[in-house]
């Protein structure tokens, strides 16, 4: 049980800092944004921040992961479940060699890729559809070499179980993202107005997406800043060994990581090249559906934070002989308080649909597929771990590019008919298919007990609660006072189900 409370500890600073700098976007941000720009406008912004995530992918080619597993390996070589590259030795295994290694390789391939993104910034904006955009291309170019330069430092932080200052760089970057958003779109104008040269030389109102990515620029610019003594605190040196072995591990992970985007973000390349109309049109549906999309990120946002504390605890402690029992554990915790998370969104949409302007409401039927989609990538995320430890990372790409087609094939095949509702369905169908496939596999080639019965009740409770509270929706109307009433009782009577069903099994109170 003390594993879990690790766990659940950082999980809970990881998903705090995680949560306070979505927030700043969530609350601050979007509603910001979606009154600040027409749909069209906010359409653009998610568009390329999509194209953004792709590349994200290429300039780190999952040497975080590939560290995560070499730094885990320090001292542990020749036990029967480290298969890899027996014929390295100890010192190669070590963090001060994998460390600097994986840093270097990132540091030079880095500068490469944003010459080469800088150079042919023409091309690729006639490519992305933005002709006229170059400059776009050029600050996001730096925008992810920033984040690039940034991930291993910030893998360092998680493996070393340092999760404060791993927040506290991922939020500051946050914070001067929204000040600058602040500065340029609020400040400037009345600067301008009154005179000021600067001011005016900086805001133009039809370059107002533009500066939002400038913003963006700064704040990863400040993250970096504040990661760059932990490139000073150790020697700087290259293992070629090393760098090989760690190649040939994260190679297919690039794969993987290419289709989890295309399953994540691909939706908004898609809507913009498949969806019939005018290309304004096309733009304003775009933003409907990133706006909307964003009340997903609150489920998201635990998602993501246990997938932090996950990996690398995960990878710390795959030599337990208790390992693979601690990680049935944690899946069935994550699919309890997944569901709880699922409900409590949606059970209370109504009263917090107001963040986003009245036009981007009409897309909010999105939601709840979206959140049980988030359900199920955290279910993956579970299950994935087989193929890491296992180092049979190659299954892991076959089982994410059997996720990327599906979502290729319901986009493609439904989005000249129902629109983003294609998407949001694609999403669900290609998370759900990713789990079951890892699940099965998993436990094939590594088998882990978990307690699959249990798992698939609290999922299947949770959306019988769904359906529930969906038809006294339809009795009473949506943001009723029976309604919500109804819903409250529902989400107590889950909870309360929920922890004696953990008490039952784990005796955690």
């Amino acid at each position: 049980m003390q594993l879990l409370k690790k766990l659940a500890g950082e999980t809970v600073i990881y998903g705090l800092g995680n949560l306070s700098s979505r927030l700043l976007n969530f609350i601050i941000l979007t509603p910001y944004l979606t009154r600040e720009f027409v749909e069209s406008e906010y359409g653009v912004h998610s568009t390329l921040y999509a194209y953004a995530a792709f590349l994200m992918i290429i300039f780190t080619y999952r040497m975080e992961t590939a560290f995560f597993r070499f730094a885990s390996l320090d001292k542990q070589k020749n036990n029967n479940t480290d298969a890899l590259d027996n014929n390295l030795n100890d010192s190669v295994l070590s963090k001060k060699n994998i460390f600097p290694t994986a840093t270097i390789s990132l540091l030079i391939s880095t500068l490469i890729l944003v010459t080469l993104m800088v150079v042919f910034s023409q091309p690729i904006a006639n490519f992305i559809q933005y002709p006229d955009q170059r400059l776009y291309v050029i600050w996001f170019a730096l925008i992810i070499g920033f984040d690039a330069l940034a991930a291993i430092p910030l893998a360092k932080l998680r493996l070393d179980s340092r999760p404060i200052y791993f927040v506290f760089a991922k939020l500051t970057g946050v914070v001067v993202n929204v000040l600058f958003i602040l500065f340029f779109l609020e400040m400037c104008p009345k600067l301008a107005e009154q005179g000021n040269s600067f001011a005016q030389a900086i805001y133009h109102e039809e370059n107002k997406v533009g500066l939002v990515f400038v913003a963006n620029l700064m704040g990863s610019l400040a993250t970096l800043l504040l990661l760059l003594p932990l490139y000073f605190s150790v020697k700087l040196r290259f293992d070629r060994e090393a760098w090989k072995s760690m190649l040939r591990y994260s190679a297919p992970l690039i794969i993987v990581g290419l289709a989890g985007i295309t399953n994540e973000v691909a939706d908004r390349i898609f809507l913009q090249r498949l969806l019939p109309g005018t290309d304004e049109y096309v733009d304003g549906q775009i933003g409907i559906y990133s706006a909307c999309y964003k009340f997903a990120i609150l489920m998201a946002l635990f998602t993501q934070a246990f997938n932090y504390a996950a990996e690398p605890f995960f990878f710390r402690n795959a030599n337990r002989e208790d390992s693979r029992q601690v990680y049935g554990q944690v899946a069935e915790a994550f699919t309890l308080v997944g569901c709880f998370a699922f409900l409590s969104i949606w059970f209370y949409i109504d009263l917090v649909k107001f963040i986003v302007d009245e036009p981007y409401r009409v897309g909010i039927r999105i939601v709840p597929i979206l959140l049980l989609a988030n359900v199920c990538l955290g279910l993956y995320y579970n299950f994935a771990i087989w193929y890491k430890l296992s180092d049979k990372t190659h299954i892991g790409a076959y089982i994410a590019c059997t996720g990327a087609l599906l979502t290729i094939l319901i986009n493609v095949a439904l989005i000249p008919h129902i629109g983003y509702m294609a998407s949001a369905w694609a999403t669900l169908a290609a998370y759900a298919t990713m789990s079951t496939l890892c699940y099965v596999t998993g436990q094939r080639f590594y088998k882990i007990d978990y307690p699959i019965a249990k798992m698939l009740t609290y999922l299947g409770i949770a959306v019988g609660l769904f359906f529930i509270s969906q038809w006294v929706r339809g009795m009473y109307g949506a943001g009723s006072a029976v309604l919500l009433t109804v819903n409250t009782f529902l989400l107590v009577g889950f909870v309360m189900w929920a922890i004696w069903s953990l008490r039952s099994s784990y005796r955690l109170l």
